[in-house]
């Protein structure tokens, strides 16, 4: 790690909290240059959810760059965008009854919201937007400004202005937030100024994997709409299939104006962010919100071949199925443990706990990831020598590789679309889903001091 010390900036994290090298990933498995395996449950904080180089994405992508495709196009029209957006009208949108225009944003999650954020106001001409208690949307000046974690606003060194934090679904005990936030819009004297829109994450992954109720969003569209404000969904981190539908609001039967999505909407990790706004709302001028690399053809490709799972609703079951496992494990688990942990919380395969003592998710999440391997691989240089079939059968175990084959093959049900899991250990009182001998968890504590993670499915890990 000394190079990334010496050379890196001071403003790296997760290397931090896993100071090793990474060299490759397969699936649900992450691989140190050393050999040492582990069950990633980190799945790059929602971004490869389809599992780590994908088979089916992998060949397209190198068969359309052995093919000369276009990488690089700004917005251009491009093949690969082409059948992108046929794709994603054709599987997603259509069945769905949903109308929206796709914008292609610059490639990231907070570039997104800040288009979502710009155009909100250039439709409504307010300039206050509304945002909830432990909300995440980016650190760039307009998302964080909507991003409630202290520390971060902190990193802007200039005032965050134009936005107000209203309580989130359970901030206020017993009262009803949706209530409150009535009040605040209709009293003339709340010193509210009338937003031209309100930012929600269904499920705040950043925040503490709090999920919100069904009917409190449907509660909270029904009030945006009497008062004539938008309803911006983030669905960047739980939306591409993490709650089980597609976007994480289906659901509720809810139908925003403005949605945005990022992460693992390419299918393959790779930097790509999309808004979808109604057709009314798309009043940007020509080169209005722009960026170099919104024309990312090669995030176009994988993109597209990951709405294949979509087609119908097997995978959608699939992901129900791994959560009802999750939810069984960790739900006896708090029960085991009710001293330790509060309540389960999340929704489809974004879960966790709450750990009551302080500092317990810093340790479970150390303990985790430092115990030793019995297991290491061959070394990445024998097996760049070996063939494919050989590498693929040395890395992976036996019952490991014939469910995944299966799952690739079906082109349904890729194992990886990942609960926020409590990875099992031994140490810390037990807590934990004790992975298959010699592999370790990747996961993540968030500031809410819940343990989650990401890429491994329920049905391997439980």
């Amino acid at each position: 790690m000394e190079i990334f010390n010496t050379l890196e900036s001071e403003v790296r994290s997760y290397s931090r909290a896993f100071p090793v090298v990474f060299e490759r990933a397969v699936g649900s498995r992450l691989y140190e240059e050393s050999g040492r395996e582990h069950i990633d449950f980190f799945s790059g904080a929602g971004t490869v959810n389809y599992g780590h180089n994908n088979p089916v994405f992998k060949e397209l992508l190198i068969d359309y760059l052995r093919s000369d495709g276009i990488t690089h196009s700004l917005d251009m029209a491009t093949t690969a965008k082409r059948d992108f957006l046929i794709r994603f009208e054709r599987v997603i949108l259509a069945p769905r009854g949903l109308r929206y225009k796709v914008q292609f944003t610059g490639p990231t999650g907070t570039n997104a919201v800040e288009a979502a954020l710009k155009l909100a106001r250039k439709v409504t001409g307010r300039s206050n937007v509304l945002y909830f208690h432990n909300a995440y949307h980016g650190l760039t000046l307009g998302a964080l400004a909507v991003t409630g974690n202290a520390s971060k606003r902190k990193g802007a060194g200039v005032p965050l202005l134009h936005t107000m934090p209203v309580p989130f679904e359970g901030d206020l005990g017993e009262r009803d937030t949706i209530e409150h936030l009535r009040t605040l819009l209709e009293n003339p004297s709340s010193g509210v100024d009338r937003p031209a829109a309100v930012i929600v994450e269904t499920v705040q992954a950043e925040g503490g994997v709090r999920a919100a109720s069904l009917a409190w969003l449907q509660r909270l569209a029904d009030l945006l709409r009497e008062h004539g404000i938008l309803l911006i969904a983030d669905d960047i981190q739980v939306g591409c299939g993490r709650t089980g539908t597609f976007f994480s609001f289906e659901d509720a039967a809810i139908v925003p104006d403005i949605v945005c999505l990022s992460k693992s909407i390419s299918g393959f990790g790779l930097p790509m962010a999309i808004l979808l706004i109604r057709p009314e709302l798309d009043v940007w001028s020509p080169g209005e919100h722009n960026g170099t690399f919104r024309g990312n053809n090669l995030a176009f490709v994988t993109a597209a071949a990951a709405l294949d799972y979509w087609e119908d609703g097997s995978f959608t079951t699939e992901i129900l199925r791994k959560a009802d496992l999750t939810r069984d494990r960790l739900t006896k688990l708090t029960a085991r443990h009710p001293h330790l942990c509060g309540p389960l919380r999340g929704r489809g395969l974004i879960q966790g706990l709450h750990l009551k003592p302080e500092g317990l998710a810093e340790q479970v999440a150390r303990a985790a990831f430092r115990k030793p391997s019995a297991r290491r691989t061959r070394s990445s240089s024998s097996c760049r020598r070996s063939s494919s079939k050989t590498r693929r059968s040395r890395r992976v175990s036996t019952s490991w590789k014939k469910r995944w084959s299966r799952c690739w093959l079906e082109r349904r049900c890729p194992s990886s679309v990942a609960p926020r899991l409590l990875p099992n250990r031994q140490a810390v009182e037990h807590l934990a889903i004790e992975p298959p001998p010699g592999q370790e968890a990747v996961h993540r504590r968030d500031e809410a001091g819940v343990v989650g993670g990401g890429a491994a499915s329920a049905e391997t890990a439980l």
